[in-house]
Parts: C-alpha cells; sequence; structure tokens
C-alpha cells in the first residue's frame, strides 16, 4: 500500500472513527485504557452475543493513530468470533513488534507496519486493540 493511502485511511479514521460514541448499555462490557505518556484516554464497550463480537464502541480523546488503530479494529473486528478476533489482534501486534504475522488476517490493519521503527508509536498503534483483547479475554 503506497504512503499517500495509508496517511487518508489515517486520517479518514481518525476524522471519522467507526463506532464512537457509548452505549452505557448494561449488556456491553467495558474497559477504560490509558497512556501515562500522552493524551491516549479511552473507554471500549463490547457486547458479545453467543461468542461473537456483536458490537464495540468507544469514546475518548487520543492521538490520530490512537484513534484510526483503534476505529479500523472495531470495524475489522465486529462479526467475528472471540477466536477470531484474538488472531486478529495477536497477528496485529506480532505485526507491530516486527514479528512474523499473517498478513491475511489484518487487510487494512497493515498500515501500522512500519510502526516498530517509531518505538514512541507503538503504545498510541496498540493500546485500544490491546483494551479489545483484554474484554475478550476475560469474558
Amino acid at each position: 500500500m503506497n504512503e499517500d493511502l495509508k496517511r487518508e485511511l489515517i486520517i479518514e479514521n481518525y476524522n471519522n472513527p467507526v463506532n464512537k460514541g457509548l452505549t452505557n448499555n448494561k449488556d456491553y462490557i467495558s474497559i477504560e485504557k490509558s497512556n501515562p505518556s500522552c493524551i491516549d484516554h479511552f473507554k471500549i464497550e463490547i457486547k458479545l452475543n453467543n461468542n461473537i463480537v456483536e458490537d464495540i464502541r468507544f469514546d475518548g480523546e487520543a492521538c490520530a493513530i490512537s484513534t484510526s488503530a483503534l476505529s479500523i479494529s472495531i470495524s475489522k473486528l465486529i462479526g467475528k468470533t472471540k477466536e477470531e478476533a484474538l488472531n486478529i489482534i495477536d497477528n496485529y501486534n506480532k505485526m507491530i513488534m516486527n514479528e512474523e504475522y499473517d498478513s491475511k488476517v489484518l487487510e487494512e490493519l497493515e498500515i501500522y507496519k512500519d510502526i516498530s521503527k517509531q518505538p514512541a508509536r507503538v503504545k498510541c498503534a496498540t493500546i485500544g486493540i490491546n483494551g479489545i483483547k483484554d474484554i475478550l479475554e476475560k469474558n
């Protein structure tokens, strides 16, 4: 994917993130994630139904990398089983850490492939998806 398209996807998902806004519905499981070294702070809600990720919502304040990565992750994970979602998250984290991963499961999330070259941005690219992971692993 060329650099212009990567930038466009990041900016689009930062300016118009998917599923921003909380439900505060008791059927959703929620978690808060913050990065103490910057402004990134999310509250994430997930609705599971028969082992399927039915919905993911979020709100908070964060940088373009954090917000766009969470937005794209949400689009990728809704409708997946918990196991499929955790596999995507595992491959995403491997990619971020510059380890071997299955690119076929990541699709658009591969725009963050070079984040490992910017160590200060790794937390930005993973804070949201690791919040989702925490919920999925505990429920």
